[in-house]
């Protein structure tokens, strides 16, 4: 067994879309990244990393590469399941929370769970994945941004 955990935070920002789990969730904001912001995919990928051993998602997937510009982060996690699969481990549990004062997300988590099982070949009771606010409190409180944990337990093949 391994065990790995993951962060990520973006600043919200208009004319960008949000996306978080792979969704596109309707919002008048979204997160401003390289990629397509997406935190929760983003600090996936970290905790699967970190639990390797493999450093982080920055490491694989550089902001000053071109070729990752608006790339959609199920596609990094698809990769990083592969690293995850090469090393002959497979994802055992994980656990999420996302961190976001708005846009109410609980109508999204069934789509997200799906879409993250498909993306890391897991039965989606093995991932948890829920949402918080910040009860007003700080940037993330007051809109500005939104930010991910994860924690991940793998297990050997």
């Amino acid at each position: 067994m391994k065990v790995g955990i993951g962060y990520d935070i973006h600043r919200l920002v208009a004319g960008r879309k949000l996306v978080l789990g792979g969704v596109a969730i309707p919002f008048e904001k979204g997160l401003f990244g390289h990629s397509d912001g997406d935190v929760l995919c983003h600090s996936i990928c970290d905790s699967i990393l970190g639990a390797l051993g493999k450093g982080d998602i920055g490491l694989h997937f550089p902001d000053s590469d071109p070729q990752y510009k608006n790339i959609c982060s199920l596609a990094l996690l698809e990769q990083v399941s592969e690293i995850m699969a090469q090393a002959h481990f497979q994802v055992n549990n994980l656990d999420s929370i996302i961190i976001a004062q708005r846009p109410h997300l609980s109508p999204y988590m069934e789509e997200m769970k799906r879409n993250i099982g498909r993306v890391l070949r897991v039965n989606l009771q093995a991932i948890n994945i829920k949402a918080t606010t910040n009860e007003g409190l700080g940037l993330i409180g007051q809109g500005e941004g939104i930010a991910a944990y994860s924690i991940i337990s793998l297990r050997e093949l």
